[in-house]
């Protein structure tokens, strides 16, 4: 079963990590990759999602741009987490970017990584009870108020 904690309306789930800053959501995956993805929070305050332009595989260091994300309200970076090659991306957001608003942590991910300096970068990655907290502060300093107006979205 998967914790999760709302701040609002957005959902932030304790057992991801996340790079707030970014809004980027990460999961260790079985199989040493990670699966990355936008935020609740992100998905909210951008609005309905009508691209994802996703990255070619390959190589990205941290920070370096993995996809586009375009809603009617913004266009920004979904950045890398960290460094590694980009092994998979989900195609399904082609066809249904809305995917990224309905299931922000499950069929909305956005691609896996291979990490590569996973053990030097992971520090910068928040989970549980400290992600909810740095979460919390940054809605409250930026005023987010798309968490207090978006229903509410159903984690998977």
């Amino acid at each position: 079963m998967n914790d999760t904690v709302n701040i609002g309306k957005c959902v932030i789930r304790t057992d991801l990590h996340y790079l707030v800053d970014s809004h980027c959501w990460v999961r260790f995956n079985d199989d040493g990759t990670l699966t990355v993805g936008i935020t609740d929070v992100a998905q909210n305050m951008a609005g309905p999602v009508l691209h994802v332009y996703i990255r070619k595989k390959g190589m990205r260091q941290k920070g370096q741009n993995l996809a586009t994300i375009e809603s009617s309200k913004w266009v920004g970076p979904l950045k890398a987490p960290v460094s590694g090659e980009i092994v998979e991306a989900n195609l399904a957001l082609e066809k249904d970017p809305g995917l990224v608003n309905r299931s922000p942590y499950g069929d909305g991910w956005v691609m896996r990584i291979k990490p590569l300096k996973l053990e030097e970068e992971r520090g910068a990655l928040l989970s549980g009870a400290e992600a909810v907290e740095a979460y919390r502060r940054k809605i409250e300093e930026q005023s987010v108020k798309a968490c207090a107006e978006v229903a509410e979205c159903e984690p998977k």
